[in-house]
Formats: C-alpha cells, structure tokens, sequence
C-alpha cells in the first residue's frame, strides 16, 4: 500500500510537498527543529492542531486522508496507519498496565482474538521481559517504555508506520537497539516507513531513500547513498559536514 503526498501545504509552514512511500519502502525526512518535518507527519496522520490546516492530497493505497471524517481516520489510526513518538509518555497511559496498552489497538480494531496472548507476543518481539506486560510506564525505562509503543505502533500490521524522533532522548546503545526493532519489524510485516529525523548517521543506518527538509519545503531528494556520497543543496553538504559520517 503506497502512501502519496502530493503538493502538501500547512498553514504556510509547510508549502508544497510531495513525495511517496511505497509498500515495504523506507523513507527519512530529515531537517532541523522546525523544518516542517512533523507537521508533515502529523497531517498525514490527520493529527494537526485545530488553529492549523492542510491543503493538497494525502493518499494511502488510493484513499484520500486530508478532509476525511474523524470517525473514518480513527478507524485507519492504530490500524493501517501508526505513529511512534519522540517521547513515549505521551502515548502511554500512565494508569494502565503495558500489557493492556498494547493489547487495546487490537481489541478496538478486532484484528485478533486472544488479544492478551498476541501482546504478550508482541512485547516478546520487542525483546521485554513477560513480567514488563504487569508494569506501568512509570517503572520501565526510556528505551523499555518505547519498545512497547513500538510494539502498540505494529500490533494491527499497519501498511505505514511514521517515526517521529523515536530514539533522540536515548543512548547510543538503546538508540541502536530501538532503530533494530524498528527495522526488523517493518521488514517482517512488509510495512512502509517514513523515518524523521534530524540525524544523517540515523538514516543512513535505516532508510533507502532520504528527503531534506528545509524551512517547510523538500529542498533534496533522492536515495541516501546518493544524497550522502554526493549532496547537491547546500544544507544537505552543512548537515553531512556536521555529521560524524565525514
């Protein structure tokens, strides 16, 4: 299922952006805060704060997102479309156990009977210990609490799985671990992957194609072994050059 961006704008900080995701596909957006990069993400989502809007076409498998009713893209989200987030406290309860958190997308949607069990699985995947499915948020660690939301992000098999900053508040061996997951679980499923980040070293590990954002608009595009061997925009050279990948 392909997901296609076509002449996206948000309010002005966002203008004009386009590109697509194809099925099993993986994809970096990469910018500096306040590029334009999760807006993006989060029209796509259907997720943008009310006092914003967006215009052009947002399509996955054909389906037009953008001005779609909130019952029908409630439907999509959890189930053919996930997000995960920088920071994993916004999206877990902090009163519910892990392991209800991430059963719950598949009790909503239906996609599995022993919804208990497949979280169980699903926490195993991730590589959580079975007693993490009795813990709170509270008492798992960063890289523990985004493995579950990893895990909530690919219980229903989405055909789009948005990364957000996923690993930037980690370590560097938890970040390498997460970025793993990430990409095993994709694999696994076929999933496309829009990966945003701020860091080349990040997309080179991850991606095959890579788009440079800049001050609300994609100023290079193209498939990372290219971009990063030989960058044509000027920001792109400033970003490699700032990179431990020179």
């Amino acid at each position: 299922m392909t997901l296609v961006v076509d002449g996206l704008g948000v309010s002005g900080l966002v203008r004009d952006v386009s590109f697509e995701v194809g099925k099993g596909e993986r994809v970096g957006l990469i910018g500096e805060s306040g590029s334009g990069k999760s807006l993006t993400a989060l029209s796509i989502m259907g997720l943008l704060p009310e006092e914003l809007a967006a215009t052009g076409s947002v399509k996955l498998g054909g389906r037009e997102l953008l001005g779609a009713p909130e019952r029908e893209l409630s439907r999509l989200r959890g189930n053919e479309l996930s997000m995960v987030f920088q920071e994993p406290m916004t999206a877990l309860n902090p009163a519910m156990r892990v392991g209800h958190q991430v059963a719950e997308p598949m009790a909503i949607h239906g996609t599995r009977r022993d919804h208990r069990q497949a979280a169980a699985e699903l926490l195993d995947s991730v590589g959580l210990p079975a007693d993490a499915a009795r813990a709170y948020p509270h008492q798992l660690s960063g890289g523990q609490r985004q493995r579950v939301v990893l895990a909530m992000a690919l219980a229903n098999d989405p055909a789009l799985l948005i990364c957000d900053e996923p690993t930037t508040a980690l370590d560097v061996t938890v970040q390498a671990r997460i970025l793993q997951l990430i990409l095993a679980g994709t694999r696994e499923r076929e999933t496309a992957l829009l990966f945003i980040t701020h860091d080349l070293a990040v997309v080179a590990s991850v991606c095959e194609r890579v788009l440079v954002m800049l001050e609300g608009e994609i100023v290079e595009a193209g498939s990372t072994r290219d971009v990063l061997a030989a960058p044509k925009h000027e920001y792109t050279q400033r970003l490699l050059e700032a990179s431990w990948l020179r």
